[in-house]
């Protein structure tokens, strides 16, 4: 299902249950592709929150190694946002939001061009996700997790737990950012 930012994508896999529990595709090249999701992901991380109110985000990869990321949450759950950051868009700066869990078993695609974070909503979090690209620290940015201009409302009064990097984040105006719209 497409959002209203352009290329960020819900995916709601099928879910086959019966006695024994479930079965389900996480990923499958061919309907990703008919969704048109053309992606060749080539790496794949996993990371773990321990505490409720941890927010990681919001982050990116410059060109030319930016990546398309596939994130599900497979323990507890997110609330996960992709902000558009391409300059030049008719969505610049906007941003979308999504509670991913293991109970909702939802994905989401956030294409290039895009800074993407998270914040848990419980205890023992555990989120997987797919990229295009390597990790290439060199080309890694972060964007402030509460710029006013993006203004992302995150579901928690807490004061959010956060890494020395993302603590350290600049606004979006500020930001290292080679992303052109249409480009």
């Amino acid at each position: 299902m497409e959002t209203f930012l352009p290329g960020v994508k819900i995916i709601d896999p099928k879910v086959y249950g019966d006695h024994r529990g479930w079965f389900m595709e996480t990923y499958s090249h061919q309907i990703f592709q008919q969704a048109g999701i053309d992606c060749n992901f080539v790496q794949e991380n996993q990371s773990f929150s321990a505490a409720k109110g941890t927010l990681r985000g919001l982050h990116y990869q410059l060109n030319p190694k930016a990546q398309a990321k596939l994130i599900r949450c497979t323990k507890g759950a997110i609330f996960d946002v992709a902000v558009d950051i391409r300059k030049g868009s008719p969505t610049f700066a906007q941003w979308f939001g999504i509670t991913l869990s293991a109970d909702n078993k939802k994905q989401v695609f956030i294409p290039k061009g895009f800074a993407h974070g998270f914040m848990t909503l419980m205890d023992d979090v555990e989120v997987q996700y797919k990229v295009d690209e390597l990790y290439a620290p060199e080309f890694d940015c972060g964007i402030s997790w509460n710029d006013q201009v993006i203004g992302i409302k995150w579901p928690h009064d807490l004061t959010p737990i956060l890494s020395v990097k993302d603590e350290n984040a600049p606004p979006l105006s500020k930001a290292n950012n080679n992303f052109i719209y249409g480009v």
